[in-house]
């Protein structure tokens, strides 16, 4: 075969593999196209999996998470994450659960925010808290105590936003706390009790008969009724912050939820004290005692108020 022969059948052989591999592309092209559609776009969960709690959140209200558009800003995507991670109540995290700080709390908090249906509350609900003692919840041992350094009282807003912060901040149900305040002073910060004659048991400021009742001091203070005499450390703030009150009787809730308040199977109880039971530790808050009468008193009331939902009616709200 002569030379321009054999050049023109090497061109016809070179034209024949471009060929055969355009076809082989175009195919893989149709193939991955038809899979595309058949299945749908592949979603974040589908590829991570179940996502499962982000600590503080309500599952019901976090959306499905699908792939970001490439187009999107890396701002953009922060901001709808941002957004869904916004729960709108707040649940009970189990023992042990990592909890969020309170300046996540606060975040999210304010992401959905709550008119104030006591305005009577308004000086004390932007009043600052404070640090408590190393002694506060000496008793409840090495975990108990490393809690303490989360109180801070560091949150201002309406009563109903307070409440709010304090239920994510200790991992508790918000409805709980609402209905337990309910109980406790009807959502009053200014709210005094168990007034006693012992002047020991009086923080300063508050000797006897300063506070209206003759021979008598008020013991419990604020929106959750803190007792002095038992959280000494705590003074003055829960007595002039309701986000100090609130986060002082919830850190003590959460040391008790978290198996910490061994104490209590030392003393007169109903049964034996466990981690793991939120309404024991609730009765717990009132009688001091696990599971007794009294105890047990307490938290059918907190229990009927939770189901009214107390604080949506109107005579609640339109309390001073």
């Amino acid at each position: 075969m002569d030379a321009p022969v054999r050049r023109h059948a090497r061109l016809i052989g070179r034209l024949a593999v471009l060929f055969i591999t355009m076809m082989a592309g175009a195919a893989a092209i149709v193939h991955y196209s038809s899979a595309s559609t058949a299945s749908g776009p592949v979603s974040r969960t589908a590829a991570l999996g179940h996502a499962g709690h982000i600590s503080g959140l309500d599952p019901a209200t976090t959306s499905t998470l699908t792939t970001a558009s490439p187009s999107r800003s890396a701002t953009q995507r922060r901001a709808a994450a941002h957004s869904q991670a916004a729960p709108i109540r707040f649940r009970t995290l189990p023992p042990g659960a990592k909890l969020p700080t309170g300046a996540q709390c606060a975040r999210w908090v304010r992401a959905s925010p709550n008119p104030e249906v006591r305005s009577s509350n308004k000086v004390d609900n932007h009043h600052g808290g404070q640090h408590v003692g190393p002694g506060f919840l000496a008793g409840d041992g090495a975990l108990g105590r490393k809690l303490t350094r989360r109180i801070d009282g560091d949150f201002t807003g309406t009563t109903q936003e307070i409440l709010r912060w304090a239920a994510c901040k200790w991992g508790i149900d918000q409805n709980m706390v609402f209905a337990q305040a309910a109980v406790e002073s009807w959502w009053r910060q200014s709210a005094l009790g168990d007034f006693g004659s012992d002047a020991s048991a009086c923080p300063p400021g508050h000797g006897i008969g300063v506070d209206g009742q003759p021979g008598e001091c008020p013991q419990s203070y604020g929106i959750l009724q803190n007792r002095y005499p038992f959280e000494q450390q705590s003074w003055p703030g829960i007595g002039r912050s309701t986000a100090m009150n609130a986060d002082t009787a919830y850190a003590i809730w959460r040391a008790c939820y978290d198996g910490y308040e061994t104490w209590l199977n030392t003393v007169p109880r109903g049964s034996q004290y466990h981690a793991g039971d939120s309404w024991g530790c609730v009765g717990r808050w009132f009688a001091g005692r696990w599971r007794t009468a009294a105890a047990d008193g307490y938290i059918q009331k907190v229990r009927q108020y939770m189901v009214e939902r107390i604080w949506q009616t109107p005579d609640f709200k339109h309390a001073s």
